[in-house]
């Protein structure tokens, strides 16, 4: 679950970006959406193949968090927000908490409804989970490109993949719930 400092740490840091144009509000261009999109889908279709042919786990673990990184910043975009050049995984990272934490809490609320407040908890402890896994695994690729032994990237090229189809999964619904409240 995401601390409080965190979250705080977040709120600071997109503050600060916004007035930096780290990030800026920018409206809405299908073409730009697009691309994050598919290069989202190519991401996990490459991390997919890599698996299953049982390739480069440096690349598994890579592609996974691109696939991540690219729907994150979709749904941002969506939100009206473009990610800059500088800092982009940190950038999206504090964005994700910052704009993007309660409304995928509320898209997971309204999956549970009928459980009340255990769905809140759940929802909660989910949706930070998941922010958790964003920022977990842009560290790891960090880390795992630069400082980890072939051997040990095996296992960590599945977690990868596993966490980046559940994102890829939430983050998708949440696009969908964005799109039918604009219909409204």
């Amino acid at each position: 679950m995401l601390s409080e400092k965190r979250i705080k740490e977040a709120e600071t840091n997109v503050n600060s970006y916004l007035y930096e144009g780290l990030i800026e509000k920018e409206p809405f261009n299908n073409i730009v959406f697009n691309v994050l999109m598919n290069n989202s889908n190519e991401s996990i279709e490459t991390a997919n193949f890599l698996l299953n042919n049982k390739k480069s786990n440096l690349w598994i673990i890579v592609s996974s968090y691109y696939s991540m990184f690219y729907i994150a910043n979709a749904v941002l975009y969506k939100l009206g927000y473009k990610v800059g050049d500088k800092i982009p995984h940190k950038v999206t990272s504090d964005a994700l908490i910052v704009y993007v934490r309660n409304k995928l809490k509320d898209n997971l609320i309204e999956d549970f409804e009928e459980m009340k407040e255990e769905a809140l908890l759940i929802a909660k402890n989910k949706a930070e989970g998941l922010l958790e896994d964003f920022d977990s695994e842009r560290k790891k690729r960090g880390f795992i490109q630069y400082q980890t032994k072939e051997v040990e990237k095996a296992s960590k090229a599945e977690t990868s993949l596993k966490r980046a189809k559940q994102f890829l999964f939430e983050m998708n619904a949440l696009l969908n719930e964005i799109d039918k409240k604009r219909r409204i």
